[in-house]
C-alpha cells in the first residue's frame, strides 16, 4: 500500500520521542516533553503526517498513567465492597517496607475510609451464593455515592473471582447513573483481597484522568489510527485504555524490552539485560531466550497483581539531581530536573544533574546536541558543579566524577535485582543499552557486572518508540483454581482453558483480529501446599501434561529459591492465559561492510576526563560508521538523539545491523 505511515510515540519525563517509517525510510524525532498536557508534544512531532492517505497509525506509549498515581492526582473515587470489608486497602499486606525502623510508616490511600461502602451480599469460596446482594441498599450506596460527586466507583465483593454474578449486577446499577466502574472480576479475577481490591481501586483512580487524556487526543489525531501500548509487551485500542488504564502504567519501558529482543536476537544475542536510561529514570529487564513476565509488579508503593514485563525502574537519568543529604553525603537522585526547567546546560535551571556532569567530563559534545539542533551551555553546567565542589572541597572534575560513580552504582544495583537476586548471572548476559543517555554509562556498569559485551543500537535514544512498531496487539485473561494437582484432571483444565480462549477470541475481534491469525500460549501458576505464593510456568495447549508442568515448577523452584520439595503436593493457584494477535512489523535492515577503517565517521578530537585522567580522544558521527568499523577506546560516537562514550581499554566494532558491539580489548572484538 502507498504512502503507509506507522508512528511510533514514547512520552518520556524529558523528551517525547518519535520513530516514524514511511513507504520504508525512516525519520527520527526528539521533542521536550509537555508534563502538563502530553498531548501538546505529540501533536507538534505528528502533525504533519495527519493528512496522509491513507489515515497514518500511530503506537503511543504514555506515561501519564504512571505519572497520576505515583504523583497521587486520579480521579475522585469510591469502593463498594462485601459488608464487613471495607478496611481492606487499610490493612493492606501488613508488611513493612522498612524492617527495622521504630517508626510507624506513612501510606499513601487512594480514597477516604468514608468513601469506602460496604453491601449486604456473601458469595462463598466454591461460588455458591450465601446471601443474595440487596438491591435495596446498593441504591441507597449509589445515591450516596452521587451525592459525594465521585469520578468512578471500584467494586471488589468477596470470592468475586469464582462467581461475579453479585459484582456483575452492580455494574449495571452503577452504568445508568453514568458512573465509571473498575469490576474487579473483569481487571483481575483471582484470589488475594488485598491485591485484587488495590489492583481493582488503582484502576478506578486512573480512569477519569486516562479516559479525558486519552479522549482528546483521539479528537486532536482524529485522522490516525491511534492504539495504545500496555505493559504487558502488546497494544490496545484507546477504548480499552479508558476502560483498564492500569495496564498502560510502563507502557513507554514495554516498548524499549521489546525493541532489545528483535534487535539482539537480529544480531545473535539471545540472552540480555535490557538498560534504558532516559531523562527522568532507568529501566532494566532480564530476557533469556525470551520476554520475562511477572504478576508481582510495584508503581510507587502499590503492588499491581496485573501481568507486566518484568522491568526495575530507578530514579536515575540524566535529568538527576546531585545534591549533599543532611550529613553531608553526596547523593544523586531520585529527583529530576525533568523537562522543565532540565539540567542546568538546558539553560533554566541551576541545580547540577547527572547530564551536567557528563558534559564537565567532556563525555559530550556541546555543538552536537540532538544533532546540534539544542543550544545547550557547558558554563551553566560548570558553575552549578562548582557551587557543589565548594560545598564538598573537591575540585570541579573530582565532584562530576562522583556524580557519576554514584549514578553508576544506583543503576547497578538495579541490574543486580532482576538478576542475581533472581537466580541469574549476569556475565552470561549482553547489556544492551539504550535511551537517551544509556550509552553514556552502560560500558562503565558492564564491567562493575563482569559483563562481557554491550550492544548500543542504531537509534538507541528512541529505541522506545520502535518498540512500539515491533509490538503485537495482547491480551492476558486469567481464572482462580485453588486445588492441588492431584484433584485436578486434564480434561478439566483443558475447559477451563477453552472458556478463556473464546473470551479472548471475542475481545480481539473487536480489536480488528481474525480468529485464524491468532496464537495462545499457557501457563499454570503453581506453589507447594502450604505457601504463599507462586511461581508462573507455561504449559503446552496441545498436550497439558501433569508430570512436564510439574516437573517445570520443580525446577523454577531450584533455580529460584535453591530447593525444591519433589515429593511434596503441588497447587494450582490460577491458569493463565495469553493472546496475540500479529501486527505488521517494521523490518530490520542489514548494510554492506566499510572495512575496519572509521575515519569517513572522524569529525574532530576533544578532551575528556575519565577516573582523575586527561585523554584527548576522537569524536565519530554515527551515521557515517559502516558494519566492520572498529574503534579503540577512549572516543565518542555521536548520533543524532543519543551519545556513546567509549572508556579506555575498550573496543567498540559495528555489526551488520549497525549496532555497536562494545567489550573489553583482548577480548572477542579485539
Amino acid at each position: 500500500m502507498k504512502n503507509t505511515v506507522r508512528i511510533g510515540v514514547d512520552t518520556g519525563g524529558t523528551f517525547t520521542d518519535f520513530f516514524i517509517e514511511k513507504n520504508g525510510t525512516v525519520e527520527i524525532k526528539k521533542i521536550p516533553s509537555t508534563p502538563d498536557n502530553p498531548s501538546l508534544a505529540i501533536i507538534e512531532g505528528v502533525g504533519p503526517f495527519l493528512k496522509s492517505k491513507p489515515s497514518p497509525s500511530i503506537i503511543h506509549g504514555t506515561t501519564v498513567a504512571t505519572n497520576s498515581l505515583l504523583e497521587n492526582k486520579g480521579g475522585r473515587i469510591a469502593l463498594i465492597t462485601t459488608h464487613g470489608f471495607e478496611d481492606v486497602l487499610f490493612i493492606g499486606r501488613q508488611t513493612r517496607r522498612h524492617l527495622y525502623s521504630l517508626t510507624g510508616e506513612k501510606r499513601t490511600h487512594l480514597l477516604p475510609r468514608k468513601h469506602c461502602f460496604g453491601v449486604e451480599e456473601r458469595i462463598l469460596a466454591d461460588g455458591n451464593v450465601e446471601k443474595e446482594l440487596s438491591l435495596h441498599e446498593l441504591e441507597n450506596i449509589c445515591e450516596k455515592i452521587k451525592k459525594l460527586k465521585i469520578d468512578a466507583v471500584a467494586v471488589s465483593l468477596i470470592h468475586s473471582y469464582v462467581n461475579p454474578v453479585h459484582e456483575n449486577i452492580i455494574a449495571k446499577v452503577l452504568k445508568k447513573s453514568k458512573l465509571m466502574t473498575s469490576i474487579s472480576s473483569q481487571i483481575l479475577p483471582e484470589y488475594r483481597e488485598y491485591e485484587r481490591t488495590l489492583v481493582t481501586t488503582v484502576n478506578a483512580y486512573l480512569m477519569p484522568v486516562m479516559s479525558q487524556y486519552l479522549t482528546e487526543l483521539e479528537i486532536r489525531l482524529k485522522d490516525a489510527n491511534l492504539r495504545i501500548m500496555q505493559s504487558n509487551e502488546g497494544y490496545i485500542l484507546p477504548s480499552t485504555a479508558k476502560q483498564e488504564p492500569l495496564r498502560t502504567a510502563a507502557s513507554g519501558p514495554a516498548g524499549g524490552v521489546v525493541a532489545a529482543y528483535y534487535f539482539g536476537k537480529s544480531a545473535g544475542f539471545q540472552n540480555v539485560i535490557t538498560f534504558d536510561m532516559g531523562g527522568t529514570s532507568s529501566d532494566v529487564s532480564l530476557i533469556e531466550g525470551k520476554i520475562n513476565r511477572t504478576t508481582e509488579s510495584k508503581i510507587g508503593e502499590f503492588p499491581i497483581r496485573l501481568p507486566m514485563i518484568d522491568i526495575h525502574s530507578v530514579g536515575a537519568g540524566g535529568g538527576s539531581i546531585a545534591y549533599l543529604d543532611e550529613g553531608g553525603v553526596l547523593r544523586v537522585g531520585p529527583q529530576s530536573a525533568g523537562a522543565d526547567p532540565g539540567p542546568a546546560c538546558y539553560g533554566k535551571g541551576q541545580v547540577p544533574t547527572v547530564t551536567d556532569a557528563n558534559l564537565v567530563l567532556g563525555r559530550l559534545v556541546p555543538d552536537f546536541f540532538l544533532g546540534g539542533q539544542m543550544k545547550i551551555f557547558p558554563e551553566k553546567s560548570r558553575a552549578a558543579i562548582t557551587d557543589l565542589a565548594t560545598k564538598m572541597k573537591k575540585s570541579l572534575r573530582e565532584t562530576a566524577e562522583g556524580i557519576i560513580t554514584i549514578a553508576n552504582a544506583n543503576m547497578e544495583k538495579a541490574i543486580r535485582v532482576i538478576s542475581i537476586e533472581r537466580g541469574f548471572d549476569p556475565r552470561n548476559f549482553a547489556l544492551f543499552s539504550f535511551g537517551g543517555a544509556g550509552g553514556m554509562h552502560s560500558v562503565e556498569i558492564a564491567n562493575q557486572l563482569s559483563m562481557k559485551k554491550v550492544i548500543i543500537p542504531k537509534n538507541a535514544g528512541v529505541l522506545s518508540a520502535i518498540g512500539l512498531l515491533l509490538a503485537d496487539s495482547i491480551k492476558d485473561y486469567s481464572a482462580a483454581l485453588l486445588r492441588p494437582t492431584d484433584e485436578v484432571k486434564t480434561s478439566e483444565l483443558k475447559r477451563l482453558f477453552q472458556a478463556l480462549e473464546r473470551k479472548g477470541i471475542l475481545d480481539m475481534r473487536k480489536e480488528g483480529f481474525a480468529e485464524k491469525d491468532l496464537t495462545t500460549s499457557l501457563a499454570l501458576d503453581l506453589r507447594y501446599s502450604g505457601q504463599s505464593y507462586e511461581i508462573t510456568v507455561p504449559t503446552s495447549k496441545v498436550n497439558i501434561d501433569k508430570s512436564a508442568y510439574i516437573s517445570k515448577f520443580h525446577r523454577a523452584h531450584q533455580k529460584l529459591y535453591s530447593y525444591h520439595h519433589p515429593d511434596r503436593t503441588v497447587e494450582i493457584v490460577n491458569i493463565r492465559l495469553k493472546i496475540v494477535g500479529p501486527s505488521k512489523k517494521i523490518k530490520l535492515k542489514k548494510f554492506p561492510p566499510g572495512g575496519l577503517d572509521p575515519q569517513k565517521a572522524f569529525m574532530k578530537e576533544q578532551e575528556l576526563f575519565f577516573h582523575g585522567q586527561k585523554y584527548t580522544a576522537p569524536v565519530y558521527d554515527r551515521l557515517a560508521m559502516a558494519p566492520g568499523n572498529v574503534i579503540h577506546g577512549p572516543a565518542i560516537v555521536l548520533d543524532y538523539e543519543s551519545t556513546t562514550f567509549l572508556p579506555p581499554s575498550h573496543t567498540l566494532k559495528v555489526d551488520t545491523f549497525l549496532n555497536l558491539i562494545i567489550a573489553p580489548k583482548g577480548s572477542e572484538n579485539g
